[in-house]
């Protein structure tokens, strides 16, 4: 296919690069989003989507198809809120590193701004403990005075760390409401199972994961850049953080 060129083509190409370059797992769409963030802190117009398409196709930018077949599930209803602090998600995954290290990591997800309000991270294997930390510390990092005055919905799915007695006793007291995906139905929190594809996709899989150590401290700096920096296209091609302070603003 031949596409057409523009004069001014060649100083937006840079740009788009430069992104690339620090992100290599973006798809046109961020790659727009992030570089309009740079045209914009420089005063200078911003630019659409399919110029930045045309000019990452001509110089073979575009990201290569997966090549996998999407399946088609049954959900069991919807995970996404109109409003923050109305539901939060928690999942957990593991990250092997390259010595044979694991690192385990679980995580809060607001299901409306699509912050990662707390994660702990351990060499062993997460226990129930590890999840009491992450609702308490989630809810301290919201809410000043340590509780929210109207219940939040704190859904996960069906792991032993979720359902025990005790995690559920911390949740119920920090007025966090638990609910569980259905059995043999993981799809039923998949906005946390898609959070996990992401960061380990743009994150896990573009560092040098030698070893649980260096993963421990990488850590921090990749959550932080997922909520303030890294766009979502549920959010209007905003961070969480970014979606968070405009709303903020109008509210």
């Amino acid at each position: 296919m031949a596409f057409y060129r523009r004069a001014d083509d060649e100083i937006y190409l840079p740009l788009i690069r430069k992104v690339i370059d620090q992100r290599p797992t973006y798809g046109y769409k961020r790659v727009t989003a992030l570089v309009n963030r740079i045209l914009s802190s420089e005063k200078r117009p911003s630019i659409n989507r399919k110029r930045i398409y045309r000019l990452m196709r001509i110089h073979g930018l575009i990201l290569p198809k997966s090549g996998e077949a999407r399946t088609n599930h049954e959900g069991t209803g919807k995970v996404m809120t109109l409003h923050s602090n109305t539901r939060w998600c928690s999942d957990g995954f593991e990250i092997k590193c390259w010595n044979g290290e694991k690192v385990f990591i679980a995580f809060s997800l607001d299901c409306c701004d699509r912050e990662v309000i707390h994660f702990v991270a351990s060499t062993s294997a997460l226990t129930q403990r590890h999840i009491a930390e992450l609702i308490i510390c989630s809810v301290d990092k919201r809410f000043s005075c340590g509780r929210p005055s109207r219940k939040i919905q704190w859904l996960s799915d069906r792991g032993s760390i979720y359902r025990a007695e005790f995690t559920q006793e911390v949740a119920r007291s920090t007025n966090l409401q638990p609910c569980f995906t259905a059995a043999y139905s993981p799809s039923s929190n998949g906005m946390a199972e898609a959070f996990v594809g992401t960061f380990k996709r743009d994150y896990v899989y573009t560092n040098d994961c030698y070893s649980a150590g260096e993963v421990l401290k990488m850590l921090p700096g990749w959550f932080d850049d997922y909520n303030c920096k890294a766009p979502h296209s549920a959010l209007q091609m905003m961070s969480p953080k970014e979606f968070i302070a405009k709303n903020t603003r109008v509210n």
